[in-house]
């Protein structure tokens, strides 16, 4: 089968949200005349749909080899296409093989539409691809016809979330939770996901703290024709990474572990960075930087002095440039955490991930390196210490966690809400059940506010000891977190035990600290305790008002006077 006729390629680079690290390229057909849904449409009318699909597919395996980039390949091909894998794979494998390629090395984005294609062809299909070795990705998700029973029977590596639904991001608070909905699906299943077509650093930013690790668009890069070699963008796609999900708290800072970088000039000869490592024996890397001090090349000690050095290296190597013996630089934010730049590392060649990681400003800038052994033991230290402070019981961290998360919204100028959670007549339990049996109930409910943390964002739980938990949100989540443990029926053996859950929403600029929040939260804990049955009550600062959100407002002579809301 011949290659589709009139038709070029372009390359779309794909990118990781976490540090803008090229991942993979996607192959996209760029027919002379029309689209390629008309060019597809025509063959439709044809009769040979699947065949010219095909023929598209293996023009972009042949368009892709014709340079030396070995990133990996996201070719596409529609559903129907896909529910014919011996026709597919009759001209896919010998392509592959002709370009010195692996199917491993490229994933098969499955396309709308998806209705009127047989569903266990459809699913005999990817499995055949599968088993020899292709990767699976469904694109077009939230726009299109991918009907979320086929995800679950494949749980393919890759879902794409489509151009349009992200035009809801980040305002539109239904879309934002589709996108979360499948970043929970993602976490369940191991399914990544990515977005298609950001083309704002806003949409950006908020699809970072969504979780969504993979993202591709004209902001970050236009497909562009004939080749793929590119030039990794030094901006736009290095987002603030602090406050994504995700990020642990109390392990260090990229900007905590910085070391000054030695850079020179991207065109350097081998002889100028061979003498800088001979001045200076204790650094492990020099980086070469353009005329706007943005990294273009990273030049590892130990690979550049294996290959310059020996019998004639000197003659061979002494005058010509050293960026023929160096890297793209891996590049992460200076406000990333350390647990995130480690995480990054987990998508690169084992060969490199021992390298210094170049650190960059927001303009793009090398500022300096940091070691990957000094990340591992920061993060280690961190983790032990966290660790350290867990409850026994129910291995959630003290107060400390949601102090910190409580000051840094405030600095940062964030809406939030803090809740305060406590078993009614707890005493009660250990009297008449017994200590182990009250222990067994703290561990249920510990339990529950780690569910929720891990399923919402913005939540953070900790167990302040005995049979009190705070647990901070966002305002669009507490419902939620009540939810889960006001409206729970909780027992040990054949008693029923209430909980109370006091919440103060704090508006922007309504507190000042973690300690005044807590001092507001008192009175409305005591406020929670007077409601029969399990409870949740509502308050602001600053405002006498509360709201009774779950249970029934007590009489008047049994509250201290401030008004009360009617039950919801």
């Amino acid at each position: 089968m011949a290659t589709a006729p009139g038709v070029s390629y372009a390359f779309q680079p794909m990118l990781s949200t976490r540090t803008g690290r090229l991942i993979a390229l996607e192959v996209l057909a760029r027919p002379d005349i029309g689209s390629v849904h008309d060019l597809l449409r025509r063959a439709a009318r044809q009769g040979r749909l699947v065949e010219a699909d095909i023929e598209l597919a293996v023009g972009g395996v042949h368009a892709a080899t014709q340079h030396e980039n070995r990133l990996p390949l996201h070719v596409n091909v529609l559903a129907v296409t896909a529910s014919h894998p011996a026709e597919l794979l009759e001209e896919l494998l010998p392509a592959l093989r002709t370009a010195g390629r692996h199917p491993r090395d490229v994933t098969v984005e499955v396309t709308p539409p998806f209705s009127g294609i047989s569903r266990t062809a459809l699913l005999d299909g990817l499995n055949q691809l599968r088993r020899h070795g292709f990767g699976i990705a469904f694109d077009g998700a939230g726009d299109g016809d991918l009907p979320l029973s086929i995800v679950a029977d494949v749980v393919p590596d890759m879902v794409k979330l489509d151009a349009f639904l992200l035009r809801g991001v980040p305002h539109d608070p239904a879309v934002v939770a589709v996108i979360e909905a499948l970043i929970h699906l993602s976490g369940r299943t191991g399914i990544k996901v990515a977005a298609v077509g950001v083309e704002s650093e806003e949409q950006l930013i908020a699809l970072s703290r969504l979780g969504v690790p993979v993202a591709q668009g004209n902001l970050l890069a236009a497909a562009r024709p004939g080749t793929p070699l590119f030039t990794p963008p030094q901006v736009t796609m290095l987002t603030k990474l602090d406050s994504a999900p995700g990020s642990a708290a109390g392990v260090p800072l990229i900007a905590d572990l910085i070391r000054p970088a030695v850079t020179m000039p991207e065109g350097a000869t081998s002889d100028e960075v061979r003498h800088a490592f001979a001045e200076t024996p204790e650094i492990s890397g020099v980086v070469l930087i353009d005329e706007d001090a943005r990294p273009r090349w990273s030049v590892d000690r130990s690979r550049f002095l294996l290959a310059v050095t020996g019998p004639y290296g000197h003659a061979l190597h002494a005058g010509r440039p050293a960026a023929r013996h160096a890297d793209r630089p891996r590049l992460i934010r200076a406000d990333a955490t350390s647990q995130q730049l480690l995480e990054s590392v987990g998508e690169s060649e084992g060969s490199r991930a021992a390298d210094d990681v170049v650190v960059v400003d927001a303009a793009g800038r090398c500022i300096g390196v940091v070691r990957m052994t000094e990340v591992v033991r920061g993060v280690a230290d961190a983790k032990v210490e966290q660790a350290a402070a867990l409850n026994p019981l129910t291995r959630l961290p003290g107060t400390g966690t949601v102090a910190r998360e409580i000051d840094r919204r405030i600095g940062r100028g964030e809406m939030f809400v803090i809740s305060w959670l406590d078993v009614d007549s707890f005493k009660a339990v250990n009297d008449t059940k017994g200590f182990a049996a009250g222990d067994d109930l703290i561990r249920t409910v510990g339990m529950a506010l780690s569910d929720a943390e891990a399923t919402l964002p913005g939540t953070r739980v900790a167990h302040v000891g005995g049979d009190d938990f705070l647990v901070v949100t966002d305002l669009d989540e507490v419902a939620t977190v009540a939810t889960e443990l006001v409206d729970r029926t909780w027992t040990v053996d054949d008693l029923t035990v209430t909980v109370s859950l006091a919440s103060l929403v704090c508006a922007v600029q309504s507190v000042e600290s973690y300690r005044e929040a807590s001092r507001l939260l008192a009175p409305l804990k005591k406020r929670a305790k007077a409601v029969p049955s399990s409870s949740w009550v509502l308050g602001r600062p600053r405002s006498d008002r509360v709201e009774v959100l779950r249970g029934r407002a007590p009489h008047p002579d049994r509250d201290d006077g401030r008004a009360m809301g009617t039950p919801a």
